[in-house]
């Protein structure tokens, strides 16, 4: 309950810091996702509540911007590139052999764990290096799908031991 009030507490903190009008939704949505690596059920009906809007018009605003995710975010981000160069050069069997060792269905980005979630993106700029994979921002250039799967349980081993 505690943590409850501390995040709508601080969601309202993000209105008040942002402006409370219609025009900065978008400065909101991106302050709260910053905060939280997600947009919850209960912060976009408080964000609707406070600028006087429906909730349906903030979540169809969070839904059609690809950056905002109303999904929990895992604690490290993968992302494939599924640009051109990687398509041709085979991005697609990484993301595949991640979706299978993280145990992802459906539209699924997050691992059950809470560690990992894996995301596609339309280029990283990287193409002489495809295909490519970004872990954390970090650049993994060249990749297959064993040598990504090598790294999830580096990630892993780490984690573990601390």
């Amino acid at each position: 309950m505690k943590k409850e009030t501390e995040q709508k507490k601080t969601v309202l903190d993000i209105i008040e810091g942002c402006g409370c009008q219609e025009s900065n939704l978008i400065a909101i949505l991106q302050a709260v996702q910053n905060e939280y690596k997600y947009l919850s059920e209960d912060a976009l009906r408080l964000i609707a509540e406070k600028l006087g809007l429906s909730a349906a018009k903030v979540y169809s605003v969070a839904t059609f911007y690809e950056n905002f995710s109303l999904e929990a975010k895992g604690k490290h981000i993968i992302r494939i590139c599924t640009g051109t160069a990687c398509h041709v050069r085979k991005s697609q069997p990484i993301y595949d052999a991640l979706r299978k060792e993280l145990a992802l269905t459906g539209k699924k980005k997050t691992s059950a764990d809470g560690l990992f979630t894996l995301e596609t993106v339309a280029c990283l700029g990287a193409c002489g290096l495809a295909p490519v994979m970004t872990l954390d921002g970090e650049v993994h250039p060249k990749m297959t799908p064993d040598e990504a799967v090598a790294l999830l349980h580096e990630v892993r081993e780490k984690e573990a031991a601390v």
